[in-house]
C-alpha cells in the first residue's frame, strides 16, 4: 500500500498535513476559507492542492460531502478562537466553534459509514477545553444525517462519532517539538474503533519515572542551531535545527534576517505583566531558554503577558534591547522544516504559523496509522529538500530597525500600575476606580489591594494622605532620606493630571516630566534599594492598614504613589 491518502479540513498553513507528508502520506487536498492559508498550502504541497471554501458549506449539503475525495485519512483543525480560555476571559460565544466542529464530524461520519468507505483514520485538533462544549457522542440524527442514514439502512440513532474516550490532551514538547503546546486530539483508528494514544518520545532529563525518554528540545537548543537574525548576508549552509539531514544556503533561509526589536515602552509593559502582574503569577522575562518554548500564539505582539520575548542580538539599551521571535524561529518552534514557506505579510505569516498544528505531533499520529496498516514508521522523514521563494514576500532585510516612531496609546486609555507585590499587598496608581471598573478615566487615584482578585478588601486613599505617613516613615531606617528624595527631585517630575495622561498615551516623557509608568518604576527602584533591618511594621491601629503587620516597603510605596496622585490632581 504505497499511496495512503489524506484530506485536511480547516487546513490553515498545513501543519497537520506536513506531519503526515513526513510519514509518506499522499496529500490530496486542503480546505480553508482564508486565502493566505490556501496560497500557503498550495505553495508547499503543490499547485491547486489548496481549495478555497467555507467548511460551513457542507453543513446542510450531504451531496457536497460525498463529492469530497475519498481518502484513507481525514484531518481537521476547526478554528479555536471562541473556545480559547484567553478569549474574553473564556466568555466568548462558543456556538460558532461548536457548529464548525460538528460540521467536521458530520463529514467524517458520512465518509466513515458510506458503503464504499476507504477511511482508515480521522483526527481533529483543538484547544484543550474545546471538548467541554461538545457532546460525549453523536448519532446520525444529532449530525443532521437522519435521511442519509435511512438511505443506507443505518439506524439514525446509531452512534456515529464518539468524543468521550477518543480524546487526549497532547503536549507537543513530549513528541520532539521545542515548544510546550497543549492541544486536544480527538479521533479514531477505524479498525480499532478508538483513538490510539501514542507513546511519549521526550521528557525532562530528571524524570525518574520515564528515564528512557529523550530530553526535551529546548528553546535555547533551537535558537543555537539557527543563525542569529542580525548576521550579515553570506553564502554558507544552514542546517535545519529539527531535521539534521536538511541543509540550505543562508540566502534561501527566508523570514529570519530582520530586526524584530521592540520599543522600550513595549517590552517594559510585557515585563511588568510577566513579573509583577496585579493578580497572576510570575513568568520569565526574557524567556527561559533552558525549557521548551511557551506556546506560539496567532497574534504577534510584544506588549502582553503572553508575548514571547528574547534578548536582542543587537547591543542596545532601551529601544530594541529585547525582541520578539522571527517568523522563521516561530515556524521552527512549530516543527516546520526551514524549506517551508508562508505567503503574506509579517502579521499574516505569524497568524499562519501560530494557528497551525505542530508537525511533530501530526507526524506521531501518522506513525500510528502506518503501524495499524502494517507499514514501517519512517525514521528519516520525507521533507521538501529545495526552497521555492517564487511569490514569497521574504521578510529578510539584513538591516537594523530604526526606532523613530514610538507607538501611541488610544486617547483616554486607562492606567493601572503598582511598584511591586509584597506581603500580599499592592499599592496602585490608577486613573480610574479599579473596584467599580470604571470604563472612563477620571482623576488619578491611590489605592491598596489586600490580596488578589474579586472579593478582597480594597481601599482608596484621598489626596494629601501621604502627609499622615511622614511621622511613621521618619522613624524607619533611611526613612528621612527617602522623604528627602521624594520631595526634592522626584516630586518635580510629576506633571499635572492632563499632561500625565497625555504622556501615558504618547508613551514618552515630555519636557522634564516622567510619564506614569516610569514614575511608578522609579518608585519601585528607589524603594527596592533601601535595606531594612526589620522589614515589617506593626501599626498601633488599623486606621491606615487592614493588617497587623505591613511591609515597610509598602508604606513607602503608599507615600510615593499618593504623592504622585495628589500632585497630579492639584496642579
Amino acid at each position: 500500500m504505497d499511496n495512503i491518502t489524506v484530506i485536511d479540513l480547516f487546513c490553515g498553513a498545513g501543519g497537520f498535513s506536513e506531519g503526515f507528508r513526513q510519514q509518506g502520506f499522499e496529500i490530496v487536498n486542503g480546505y480553508d476559507y482564508w486565502k493566505p492559508a490556501i496560497d500557503t498550502y498550495s505553495h508547499n504541497f503543490g499547485e491547486n492542492k489548496g481549495i478555497l471554501t467555507n467548511i460551513l458549506n457542507f453543513k446542510d449539503n450531504v451531496d457536497l460531502i460525498e463529492a469530497l475525495p475519498d481518502t484513507d485519512v481525514i484531518l481537521g483543525s476547526p478554528p479555536c478562537v471562541s473556545f480559547s480560555s484567553s478569549n474574553r476571559s473564556g466568555k466568548a460565544d462558543k456556538s460558532m466553534g461548536v457548529t464548525l466542529t460538528e460540521t467536521f464530524l458530520k463529514i467524517v461520519a458520512v465518509k466513515k459509514f458510506h458503503p464504499n468507505s476507504k477511511l482508515k483514520a480521522w483526527f481533529m485538533e483543538n484547544v484543550t477545553n474545546s471538548t467541554n462544549y461538545l457532546a460525549r457522542e453523536y448519532n446520525f440524527q444529532d449530525l443532521g444525517l437522519y435521511e442519509w442514514a435511512k438511505k443506507y439502512r443505518i439506524s439514525p440513532t446509531k452512534v456515529a462519532i464518539k468524543i468521550e474516550g477518543n480524546s487526549i490532551v497532547i503536549n507537543s514538547a513530549e513528541y520532539g517539538c521545542p515548544q510546550s503546546r497543549k492541544r486536544v486530539i480527538t479521533g479514531e483508528i477505524i479498525s480499532k474503533e478508538k483513538l490510539i494514544i501514542p507513546e511519549k518520545t521526550h521528557g525532562a532529563s530528571a524524570d525518574i519515572f520515564e528515564p528512557n525518554l529523550l530530553q526535551f528540545k529546548t528553546l535555547g537548543f533551537l535558537k543555537s542551531k539557527l543563525p542569529k537574525p542580525n548576521e550579515v548576508f553570506q553564502e554558507q549552509l544552514v542546517n535545519d535545527p529539527l531535521y539534521s539531514y536538511l541543509s540550505i544556503k543562508q540566502s534561501e533561509l527566508s523570514d529570519h534576517f530582520y530586526d524584530t526589536g521592540l520599543y522600550e515602552c513595549e517590552w517594559k509593559n510585557s515585563r511588568f505583566l510577566k513579573i509583577n502582574h496585579p493578580y497572576m503569577g510570575f513568568m520569565s522575562f526574557p524567556e527561559n531558554e533552558t525549557k521548551p518554548s511557551r506556546t506560539i500564539t496567532a497574534t504577534k505582539i510584544g506588549t502582553s503577558r503572553e508575548s514571547i520575548i528574547y534578548k536582542s542580538e543587537y547591543n542596545r539599551i532601551g529601544n530594541g534591547e529585547f525582541r520578539t521571535p522571527t517568523v522563521r524561529e516561530a515556524a521552527c518552534i512549530m516543527g516546520f522544516p526551514i524549506t517551508y514557506q508562508f505567503i503574506g505579510s509579517e502579521g499574516t505569516k505569524w497568524r499562519l504559523v501560530g494557528n497551525a498544528v505542530c508537525a511533530t505531533v501530526s507526524r506521531t499520529f501518522a506513525g500510528l496509522v502506518r503501524q495499524e496498516l502494517k507499514l514501517p514508521v519512517l525514521s528519516e522523514f520525507r521533507i521538501q529538500q529545495t526552497v521555492n521563494l517564487n511569490g514569497v514576500h521574504n521578510l529578510n532585510t539584513y538591516t537594523a530597525k530604526k526606532f523613530n516612531s514610538t507607538p501611541k496609546r488610544a486617547i483616554g486609555s486607562r492606567f493601572r500600575r503598582h511598584p511591586f507585590k509584597e506581603g500580599n499587598l499592592t499599592v496602585t496608581l490608577s486613573n480610574y476606580d479599579i473596584i467599580k471598573n470604571d470604563k472612563e478615566i477620571s482623576k488619578w487615584l491611590t489605592s491598596i489591594q489586600y490580596g488578589n482578585g474579586e472579593g478582597f478588601p480594597h481601599d482608596i486613599y484621598p489626596d494629601n494622605f501621604y502627609k499622615d505617613l511622614e511621622p511613621i516613615i521618619s522613624k524607619f531606617e533611611n526613612g528621612n532620606h527617602f522623604l528627602k528624595v521624594i520631595n526634592n527631585g522626584f516630586a518635580e517630575k510629576i506633571a499635572n493630571s492632563e499632561f500625565l495622561q497625555q504622556m501615558y498615551e504618547q508613551q514618552q516623557n515630555l519636557e522634564n516630566f516622567l510619564e506614569p509608568t516610569q514614575l511608578v518604576e522609579s518608585v519601585a527602584n528607589l524603594i527596592n534599594d533601601i535595606k531594612f533591618k526589620e522589614p515589617l511594621y506593626k501599626p498601633t491601629d488599623n486606621s491606615i492598614f487592614k493588617k497587623e503587620l505591613i511591609p515597610k516597603k509598602q508604606i513607602l510605596a503608599l507615600y510615593a504613589i499618593n504623592k504622585i496622585s495628589t500632585k497630579a490632581n492639584c496642579n
